[in-house]
């Protein structure tokens, strides 16, 4: 195995579980500071319509990387299960079948937004003024998406195998070029075009394609353990009990981001009902939560990877333990960040608005009630990577269709004649703590711990057999309770 890979069986679980979050935490920044500069020159220097713009198409965008996340995920948990079992050959098999039907998808889907692109942002109810540069950033992004969800596939990949510096390495050179490439593409300079809004896109597009080239030259130099090269061709023919469970568990995991892009959609459309200023500061404060939710992410991902390898080593404490550990650290490093982030938007909010702005106040008065549901929301999303790595896919997604569609679309819209646009950033944490508590009722009475998911092939219990875990033993009342922090 490769150096930067983690054997995520052993050793202490506070200290493994952060050493391995770290690098995805790094990520998470390295994307959201991206994102921010570009917000910054789109913002501040093509104006409120342009920042509008780029809400809506992101919104979008979100949808679209969500329509395949879960056959990534999918894949990841295999890979994760069969490096527990020590069965390397399996993990290479589930790379090859996983990258052809991922990337073979996604392609379709890069095709089809160019014609869906103008209408899918209408019927968002994208202020007039804004739509045309919507379009003309969208229809770069959806060129872009191919080369987006393979580098996100790879990432997630060897993150699965317990390797997460390797992603962030090449992570870091896509974020350095976007960077540069940003003022370059936007405003003109030297031998690079004007291309205005449509320039930022262009810049992700480049720099996505450099960064993935470059990992798939230093993982074939390193013969990495998941690279298939020439001689391994035959593993890139589709595997059909692969691709089954990718789409029958990826379908419910890719569900859950479509019903949160699906769902933010929705609030963008009735943001966008009360006017330019309040649809400029909805996406100036999205642009703080990114940051917020930075931690809980990169320790759900984590617990996610950890758990998956430790069930397909039948470790089951250790997955019990490691949500535990995950609970405590999301509310530990979500806490810490929530705190400076009310304390000083004044100042943050104000870097994506141009002076003066009237959006400025709207903003901050919307983060101060919504930015606390990130605690809530951190909570579900740990357990919810835990459960999942067992097979247990279905649960999470109805648990999360509940709390957005059953909670916080509903909220907002029937509030609105009372609250105002107020309706709309209290559902944020009012569904947030609805979803913690289902999770949590479900981690503690549901049947996860018995889920698959690879058909079992071989008698239960035998830990050479990729995906088929061995059974959990019976939970008594401690080794069920809810995750609490370690003390």
């Amino acid at each position: 195995m490769a150096t930067s890979q983690r054997n995520l069986t052993t050793g202490p679980i506070g200290s493994s579980l952060l050493l391995f979050a770290l690098p995805i935490l790094a990520g998470n920044i390295a994307q959201s500071l991206n994102g921010s500069v570009n917000a910054i020159w789109v913002g501040r220097f093509l104006g409120e319509d342009a920042l509008t713009a780029t809400a809506n198409a992101n919104s979008i965008m979100f949808f679209l990387i969500g329509s395949v996340f879960g056959i990534g995920m999918a894949a990841t948990i295999l890979i994760g299960q069969a490096i527990g079992a020590a069965n390397l050959a399996q993990a290479r098999r589930v790379m090859g079948s996983s990258a052809t039907f991922f990337i073979g998808i996604s392609v379709v889907i890069a095709l089809l937004g160019q014609t869906i692109s103008h209408p899918l942002l209408a019927a968002m109810g994208t202020p007039a003024a804004a739509l045309p540069m919507a379009d003309a950033y969208l229809r770069v992004i959806f060129l872009a998406m191919p080369l987006l969800y393979a580098f996100a596939f790879f990432s997630a990949a060897l993150r699965g195998a317990g390797d997460a510096r390797t992603p962030l390495r090449f992570l870091l050179l896509a974020v350095v070029l976007d960077i540069v490439l940003n003022p370059l593409l936007i405003f003109g300079h030297g031998p690079f075009p004007e291309l205005g809004i449509a320039g930022s896109a262009w810049a992700t597009l480049v720099s996505q394609g450099v960064a993935l080239l470059a990992m798939a030259l230093y993982l074939r130099h390193k013969r990495h353990p998941l690279w298939l090269g020439r001689r391994d061709m035959a593993l890139f023919l589709p595997d059909w009990t692969i691709v089954r469970t990718l789409v029958v568990k990826g379908v419910p995991m890719g569900l859950q981001m479509v019903l949160i892009s699906l769902a933010m959609i929705s609030m963008v459309s009735m943001v966008n009902g009360y006017g330019t200023a309040t649809a400029a500061a909805f996406g100036a404060s999205m642009q703080l939560w990114t940051y917020v939710q930075m931690p809980a992410m990169a320790i759900g991902a984590a617990c996610s990877s950890m758990a998956a390898q430790n069930v397909g080593a039948g470790l089951w404490p250790r997955v019990e333990a490691t949500t535990r550990v995950g609970v405590g650290y999301n509310f530990l490093l979500t806490g810490v960040l929530i705190v400076p982030i009310i304390l000083l938007d004044r100042w943050t909010l104000a870097l994506f608005l141009p002076d003066g702005s009237a959006s400025l106040e709207i903003a901050r008065h919307l983060n101060h009630i919504a930015v606390w549901s990130f605690l809530f929301f951190g909570v579900n999303f740990v357990i919810s990577g835990v459960v999942r790595a067992t097979g247990a896919v279905v649960p999470p997604m109805l648990i999360l269709g509940l709390s957005l569609w059953g909670v916080r679309v509903p909220f907002a819209h029937f509030a609105q004649p009372w609250l105002g646009a107020d309706a709309i950033w209290w559902s944020f944490p009012v569904s947030a703590l609805c979803a913690m508590l289902a999770s949590m009722a479900y981690y503690r009475y549901g049947n996860w711990r018995q889920a698959r998911m690879l058909p079992d092939s071989a008698p239960a219990g035998t830990p050479a057999e990729v995906g088929s875990c061995p059974p959990a033993p019976v939970a008594d009342a401690d080794e069920a309770a809810l995750p609490q922090r370690q003390p």
